[in-house]
């Protein structure tokens, strides 16, 4: 069971094909269920695990996502690594509709929403300085230089909260700010990913402009579903792909963030909070 790899679909990704000896499986956290069953399946000698953040039918808001349950889950079922696919509005010039983006930094507007496992008796401060995994993010480009996909390698995106579209006050604002993508889910993800030690990597696809471009029309809902007929079939290639390529090694340090990041005494922390987070902090308490 170990060392299986996740995929976590945005909107428009609510499936993954090109699986073998698929299963369902439905796991209940102490953070309630996460956002759908979870498909196991195999690609090659990996097990990969699918989960859609927003169920499938697309039935929770961004701020509605169980994250935490979502990501327990998936530490439970003994993924290591997860690829993150998130449909995104693109605050550059440059940075092109249907262009993904690697992304390797957050700046996180989030405000209604929890985004830590800890609490309740157990405190921890792990270190998000680099949010997203590193040696992930170096698979993801080589091999889309090898499939020949063109990506960005790199970039802000900014969380906001939703699930409304910013206003056009807001959207310039946020440009001022030198981000390079906008949404509303990952940045949460990539907080809890980081605390249960699992490397995460944002795939970004931008589907519009927000509303900051005088050249297109302002980001709707019809116009972003459009766009991602396209770009799903890119984030599927990609990360069929990257699993190909993936080592059992995990050449980076995400999967020891919480060392020396638990503050409370171990003597002090409540059975309950301790059997909560088990698969988390087991290994460091004794």
């Amino acid at each position: 069971m170990a060392d299986r790899v996740a995929v976590i679909g945005g909107t428009g990704l609510y499936l993954m094909d090109g699986f073998e000896d698929v299963r369902e499986v439905s796991v209940e956290t102490p953070f309630g269920a996460p956002s759908d069953r979870l498909v196991i399946g195999r690609h090659g000698t990996r097990e990969v695990v699918f989960l859609p953040r927003h169920a499938r039918g697309h039935r929770f808001t961004p701020t509605e996502v169980p994250y935490r349950a979502n990501i327990y889950a998936l530490k439970t079922l003994g993924v290591t690594r997860i690829f993150s696919v998130s449909a995104v509005g693109s605050m550059k010039e440059e940075i092109a509709i249907g262009t993904p983006v690697l992304v390797d930094q957050f700046v996180d507007r989030t405000r209604a929403r929890p985004a830590t496992f800890f609490g309740d008796g157990i405190v921890a401060h792990v270190s998000l300085a680099d949010p997203t995994c590193a040696s992930l993010r170096d698979l993801l480009a080589r091999t889309a230089d090898r499939i020949g996909l063109p990506v960005r390698r790199g970039g802000t995106y900014l969380c906001i909260e939703g699930p409304q579209f910013s206003t056009r006050a807001e959207s310039f604002l946020y440009r001022g700010f030198g981000v390079d993508v906008i949404g509303m889910t990952n940045a949460t993800e990539a907080r809890l990913a980081r605390e249960a030690e699992i490397c995460y990597a944002t795939i970004a696809m931008p589907t519009d402009y927000d509303c900051w471009h005088d050249g297109h029309e302002d980001v709707n809902v019809g116009s972003v579903v459009e766009t991602l007929k396209s770009n799903t079939e890119k984030a599927r290639r990609l990360i069929l792909a990257a699993i190909e390529d993936l080592d059992s090694a995990r050449p980076c340090a995400c999967g020891e963030a919480l060392r020396g990041a638990i503050l409370t005494d171990p003597a002090a922390i409540p059975a309950d909070a301790r059997r909560r987070l088990a698969p988390m902090v087991e290994k460091y308490l004794g």
